[in-house]
């Protein structure tokens, strides 16, 4: 148990909430847990710097029958890319890099990759001019993909190669990865990928440290953020949670991380485990642009700068998965999903709010313009896609003021 204190609390009614409404999402999220199709959740809401609701629900582990708590450790997946790229953002500010700058200024084996066109049923591969930059990373236009959001040529050598395999160094990650070809030209499309990965091997690089420990030493002790690592030790398995054994809609069942082993690969993408409280702190350092408790990692101007839109006219590549995960009315930044438009998309929120979720089922949302962020920790990888929404629409419709 960290002994950080929690962030400072109040009544919904103090910060604009309707507690009635508050009552509801806690009633809708039981009746999810009721009917067996949710194991348990961790909902945390804060407007104004206080927390007006923070709730553990059904249970941690459905095996075992251990209760949640509100100190749940959660593999957060792709929750970690934000944190990764602050991390990328804090060595931009010690002058360590430029976005502008060529990947293969800082990991060679990116100097000679080449792209994937296929024809007719052939694959034939072409020189690509200009590689990527480290802002094609961290806005995913980088021309890299996941193995599991298709079948092309592409995505299907991520496979053979068991890219994801959590049993290689962060460098034996990058140098596989960069052997493989490229999806799309760098610049041309919103590909969603393993760019933060690439990333996590770039702070290595300009940080002469495991990211692990860079994290550790460079965002997690600062922000107070103890429970949070890329693996969890014996003393607290105890509080790790679990999914349902089977898929309560009938699906495969996502195999989720061993967390309880010390992976080879730290991966930046979507490696950490971490609690409700440790992600509260660490949305409320973003909310302050920059700033948590007196410490200051990031200029307010840069945290304005990576929750801006930085994709523009670049599309979504429209024959991935990709394209279901930046619907209408959003744009990517730097490490974050942003709201570009106040309609549009199916879920409500303001034109600047950011948010991304992780693969298991853990998500968050930041809105500026409201004073707010919300995060809700459940492990439930084939119903995300419902409670993300869910989850949205309850906590706006709780907004009184």
């Amino acid at each position: 148990m960290s002994s950080t204190p929690i962030l400072p609390t109040a009544e919904p009614a103090e910060v604009g909430l309707s507690a009635q409404r508050l009552d509801r999402l806690r009633l809708v999220l039981q009746s999810e847990i009721d009917r067996q199709r949710l194991p348990g959740a961790v909902a945390l809401i804060a407007r104004r710097g206080k927390v007006a609701l923070f709730e553990a629900l059904g249970q941690q582990d459905p095996a075992a029958g251990t209760p949640m708590a509100r100190d749940s450790l959660f593999r957060i997946y792709s929750m970690t890319k934000p944190i990764v790229s602050v991390a990328v953002m804090m060595l931009l500010e010690q002058g360590r890099l430029l976005l502008s700058d060529p990947v293969s200024k800082y990991l060679p084996e990116y100097a000679q990759q080449q792209l994937a066109v296929e024809r007719h049923g052939s694959l034939e591969l072409q020189p690509v001019t200009p590689g990527a930059t480290v802002q094609d990373l961290l806005r995913h236009t980088a021309g890299l993909t996941y193995e599991f959001l298709g079948l092309s040529a592409v995505q299907r050598q991520y496979g053979a190669a068991r890219i994801g395999s959590r049993e290689r160094s962060n460098a034996e990650f990058s140098q596989a990865l960069a052997a493989l070809p490229l999806m799309a030209q760098p610049g041309s499309v919103w590909e969603y990928s393993r760019a933060t990965d690439v990333l996590g091997r770039l702070v290595e690089v300009l940080g002469g440290q495991p990211l692990g420990e860079f994290l550790h030493q460079q965002i997690f002790e600062p922000l107070g953020m103890r429970e949070t690592g890329f693996w969890v030790p014996p003393e607290h398995h105890g509080r790790i949670a679990e999914p349902f054994a089977r898929d309560p809609d009938g699906g495969v069942q996502m195999q989720l991380f061993e967390a309880r082993q010390r992976p080879q690969m730290e991966s930046g993408g979507g490696g950490l485990v971490s609690t409700a409280m440790d992600y509260a702190r660490f949305l409320q350092f973003m909310l302050n642009k920059g700033e948590l408790g007196g410490v200051r990692l990031l200029g307010p101007r840069i945290v304005d700068w990576m929750t801006a839109d930085h994709l523009g006219t670049i599309p979504v590549n429209p024959h991935s998965g990709s394209a279901t995960l930046l619907t209408p009315g959003h744009g990517f930044g730097l490490g974050f999903a942003v709201r570009t438009a106040p309609g549009l998309s199916a879920v409500p929120g303001s034109v600047g709010s950011y948010f991304w979720g992780g693969i298991a089922g853990t998500t968050f949302f930041v809105d500026p313009a409201e004073d707010l962020f919300a995060l809700m920790m459940i492990q439930a990888p084939n119903q995300r896609e419902h409670y993300r929404p869910l989850f949205r629409d309850l906590v706006y419709a709780a907004l009184m003021e």
